[in-house]
């Protein structure tokens, strides 16, 4: 039940954005620095200012060492360290090397060596020249390649832009260990920021010598490299900062029992974007200390990323989740003060920097995005005409992050609109007094469309205007006025009841645009100036009650109204057939042409069998029959068959029953209450009669009556007490005050003397009475059965007795609201019933019963007192009558059925129709018989109007189990009786 106060929000699943498309990567080889020079380069220059005779050596990439190594250097090769390897935090980086590997070996997982392997440039495989010598090595750095021959080798070319490399070769002068000790201390974290930059990590006579495009392509690929770092850095300090003392805080910061699912809705799978992102950082980082200065690329580490499903499964459930991440975080930090001094205090934490937990959260969002800039620009800084390797691999890379950035959109939004919607429940404000149940935090519950509005206060032209928000629900239509207090919360005061879907009508959406007074906030001193704003009106209303809740807005611009429009009519249709496949009552037709009333068509002048009035289900036989009332009289038909007889010439009856076979009792009797009489006919006959094997004169022979002429009955019931089934009836005589209630039992037939049953037809012998008769008040009008009692409806309440004593019964009406001078919320529930009518009553659990009046119920105890805070439930239209099924009631009016939850009033399903008359839904406490309803058919001709007879089947959820309902169970209910 929605209430005023705060709700914990469940968990929400946000919809799966598309699946992204994969692009198939082309197999490519990544292309390596070389360390040697041609013949002719070696004879030219037969030593290098990069040569260090004595320490030359030809090392691979680094493996990881812990902190204490990071000054030693390593003798033996390494290879180069990619995504796949494995690698546990912290990271501990050793020493950069001077020299670099005469080849570079990218070793991928299992699956992609064939796609990534590397290709050797003739230098290094025998083509032209010598073999190479370690001590004739010369760094190179290619700017340009020639397309693999024949034997899939790269020829290092010797002429164009590459031409500059070799200048660099012979005029870069020893790099110095200052930056190899810097780049030491940046993979370290210990560089200063303003450092981190690549021109500060290079000889100034390197970065002269490459030329100005492949030093900004340098720069980029170091920012790849730093934007990483401090990425990894930011998750690492969440957990340590946030997450980590959060679940550790000796006084709790969030209570114990919530902690677990705040940091799972605040920090989600952030640790497995992270565990992915050190692996990344370690293989960038091994290339860098591989390649420093000069690194010829990183694709196919970043490729063999962006192909990881694991890589993107983490980050598409993470990013589909921010908006609510962040919306929690914001919504503990206004409701808890601990959490907020806690946020305030780790800001000062060097590694938070003052930032916001939100900027952390957010840099998932941002990275891949970020990234594939980062990409792009590196893309467009490479060579187009050189062969490079990245001319292959980045687009590649590039889009699978672009068709996965657009695959997560969906999520974000449907996200983001969940947020707004939780914002918007959690700030709604009802009236004083009533319960709405709007089924708001069901998973599939969304926010369609939202926006301000105005509307008129007066109904004159010159009226003054309200300004009002107004959101679109799948299933409510919500009128509110907002206003912020003075803490920035946004308080939504509902000005009208919301509206369901269900009953909501589209009127104009075509008038020309009125004109409202809008005054210049930098008008004169008196304030007096203004300007006309054109606005625009759309109407909308209730279907039940037109005229009432019938609402004109308007907004801006008429593209806005046309927007309004669109987003109504779609809301209502997927409304419709939400409901329509997901129905709890279906309507299923028994009769549709048989009975007739005078239309607007009817022309044939035959005799009309009229409107129906009555109608109960009965087994004689074994076979089923339907009796039906109606104007000219009594019909019967076997079910199913529209063929029905006329069996009796009472018309107009006001209601007919079936009093059959019950604990294993035979009654055999058909009543009839017409005329203000109530008399009863045998079953059987009555069946015979429609089967056409007796006339219906041997009906009539059957006649007993029971009650009226000397006194007038005005209603009466079957129910059934205990092992009996009784028939009550209330009549009243001329000039008396009070009506006299009256209990008969019915008699088994096998009970009956054969004398007696072939006696006087005009004495009733098939039911005895039983106990003394008792009163009630004139203005009685219903009869609701219960267990062991039953409840009379007046104009003052229901009153309780019990129908095995009503003389000396005692009395109690409910709801008892005695105590509405010490109650302010009984005298507002009392002032809300002084004008409805009693119906009956639901039973909703062993303690706790709904009392239904026409308009609205209320709740009470099962002593008859107010409960849930004396709150009410007002229904959508103005009941004529009621019926209960299951965990359900069902209300009637002449256009409309609502079904709705007994435990929380809930609107359910609303079945629409035309003359909507209750006629049957069986005598029984909990009773699994048929609901039938009149109402106006479908055919209309010159023989007039079709008046159509539905039952309504409660259906069953599927895969759901056929357990008993319990709040129809009799033995719950078998010692209540209220006294």
């Amino acid at each position: 039940m929605y209430s005023n106060g705060h709700h914990s929000r469940p968990h929400v699943s946000i919809p799966p954005g598309s699946q992204q498309s994969m692009i198939p990567a082309s197999p490519f080889s990544p292309y390596a620095f070389e360390l040697s020079t041609p013949a002719a380069d070696q004879q030219q220059h037969m030593s290098s200012p990069w040569d260090n005779s004595d320490q030359l050596h030809v090392p691979g990439a680094f493996e990881p060492r812990p902190h204490s190594m990071l000054r030693s250097r390593s003798s033996s090769p390494g290879r180069a360290s990619t995504v796949s390897e494995a690698w546990e935090p912290p990271i501990a980086f050793p020493e950069p090397q001077l020299y670099r590997s005469s080849s570079q070996r990218t070793s991928l997982s299992p699956g992609n060596t064939s796609m990534l392997s590397h290709r050797h440039s003739r230098s290094v495989l025998g083509g032209d020249g010598p073999p190479l010598r370690r001590e004739e090595s010369r760094l190179s750095l290619a700017s340009s390649y020639d397309q693999p021959d024949d034997s899939d080798h790269y020829e290092t070319a010797s002429a164009g832009s590459h031409g500059d490399a070799d200048s660099a070769t012979q005029q870069l002068p020893n790099l110095s260990l200052d930056s190899e000790e810097g780049l030491r201390k940046f993979q370290a974290g210990e560089l200063p920021e303003i450092d981190q930059e690549w021109y500060k990590l290079v000889p100034p006579e390197a970065r002269e010598a490459l030329g100005k495009e492949e030093t900004q392509r340098q720069s980029v690929l170091f920012e790849v490299f730093k934007s990483e770092h401090d990425y990894v850095s930011d998750l690492e300090a969440v957990q340590d900062v946030f997450i980590t003392p959060l679940r550790n805080a000796s006084q709790p910061i969030i209570a114990e029992d919530i902690l677990p699912g705040f940091i799972a809705e605040v920090f989600g799978n952030l640790n497995q974007i992270l565990t992915h992102h050190q692996r990344l950082l370690a293989a960038l980082f091994a290339r860098q200390r591989e390649q420093h200065p000069f690194v010829l690329s990183i694709a196919d580490i970043i490729l063999e990323t962006a192909l990881n499903p694991s890589f993107r499964s983490a980050y598409e459930i993470y990013i589909k989740h921010y908006p609510i991440a962040e919306s929690r975080h914001r919504q503990e930090l206004k409701r808890n003060p601990s959490y907020q001094a806690f946020v305030q205090s780790v800001s000062t934490d060097p590694r938070i920097r003052k930032r916001d937990l939100v900027t952390f959260l957010s840099r998932s969002v941002t990275r891949l995005p970020r990234l594939s800039l980062l990409l792009e620009q590196i893309l467009k800084l490479t060579d187009k005409d050189s062969g490079h390797p990245d001319l292959e691999s980045l687009p590649i890379s590039l889009g699978i992050f672009s068709d996965f950035i657009k695959s997560t959109q969906p999520g974000i939004e449907a996200a983001e609109s969940k947020v707004k919607f939780w914002s918007l429940c959690e700030s709604l404000q009802f009236q004083k007094g009533e319960t709405i149940d709007m089924d708001l935090y069901e998973d599939s519950r969304t926010l369609v469309y939202s926006g301000p509005v105005a509307r008129r206060t007066r109904s004159s032209t010159s009226g003054s205007w309200t300004d009002l928000v107004v959101a679109l629900l799948d299933n409510y239509f919500l009128l509110t006025r907002e206003e912020t207090k003075a803490n920035g919360i946004v308080k939504r005061y509902l000005i009208s009841r919301p509206l369901p879907l269900s009953f909501l009508r589209l009127g104009s959406f075509s008038d020309p645009p009125e004109y409202r007074k809008e005054y210049d906030k930098d008008g004169s001193v008196l304030g007096l100036r203004y300007h006309n704003v054109p606005i625009y009106p759309f109407t909308i209303y209730h279907a039940s009650s037109r005229a009432n809740r019938r609402y004109t807005l308007y907004v801006l611009s008429d593209s806005i109204r046309r927007k309004w429009y669109n987003y109504l009519v779609d809301a209502i249709g997927v409304n419709k057939v939400r409901q329509d496949g997901n129905m709890y009552f279906n309507v299923q037709t028994l009769s549709d042409s048989f009975f007739r009333v005078v239309g607007p068509n009817y022309n044939s002048g035959e005799r009309l069998t009229g409107k129906i009035t009555s109608a109960v289900p009965f087994v004689s036989g074994g076979r089923n029959f339907l009796a039906v009332g109606c104007t000219s009289g009594i019909y019967v038909s076997l079910r199913g068959k529209d063929e029905f007889r006329k069996v009796l010439d009472h018309p107009n009856p006001t209601s007919i029953a079936a009093v059959q076979t019950y604990e294993k009792k035979t009654f055999n009797r058909f009543l009839v209450h017409h005329d203000s009489v109530l008399t009863s006919y045998s079953l059987d006959l009555v069946a015979r009669v429609a089967l056409g094997q007796a006339q219906q004169k041997t009906v009539e022979a059957s006649l007993e009556k029971i009650a009226g002429h000397d006194t007038n009955v005005l209603f009466f019931r079957q129910v059934l007490i205990g092992s009996r089934v009784l028939i009550i009836y209330a009549s009243k005589k001329l000039l008396q005050v009070s009506l006299s209630l009256q209990v008969l039992e019915a008699v088994d037939v096998y009970e009956t003397p054969m004398s007696s049953r072939r006696s006087s037809s005009t004495t009733g012998r098939s039911f005895r009475p039983f106990g003394d008769a008792g009163y009630v008040p004139k203005d009685a009008y219903e009869i609701t059965p219960l267990v062991k009692t039953i409840g009379i409806c007046t104009d003052d309440g229901i009153v309780i007795l019990d129908p095995t004593n009503l003389a000396r019964s005692t009395v109690t009406v409910v709801p008892n609201l005695s105590d509405t001078a010490n109650n302010s919320a009984m005298a507002t529930l009392k002032s809300r019933l002084e004008n409805a009518k009693p119906l009956g009553l639901v039973r909703c659990d062993s303690s706790e019963l709904l009392v239904v009046y026409d308009s609205v119920g209320c709740y009470i105890t099962k002593h008859g007192q107010p409960s849930r805070g004396c709150k009410y439930v007002k229904w959508e239209t103005q009941a004529t009558s009621f019926a209960h099924r299951g965990a359900h009631f069902l209300l009637f009016s002449p256009e409309f059925i609502e079904i709705r939850n007994i435990a929380t009033g809930r609107l359910v399903q609303v079945i629409e129709g035309g003359s909507v008359r209750f006629l049957y839904s069986g005598p029984a406490v909990s009773s699994n018989d048929t609901i039938l309803v009149g109402m106006r058919g479908a055919k209309n001709d010159k023989d007039g109007v079709s008046d159509r007879i539905v039952e309504l089947v409660e259906t069953k959820e599927l895969g759901a189990s056929n357990l008993p309902v319990t709040n129809g169970a009799p033995a719950m209910w078998a010692e209540w009786d209220m006294q």
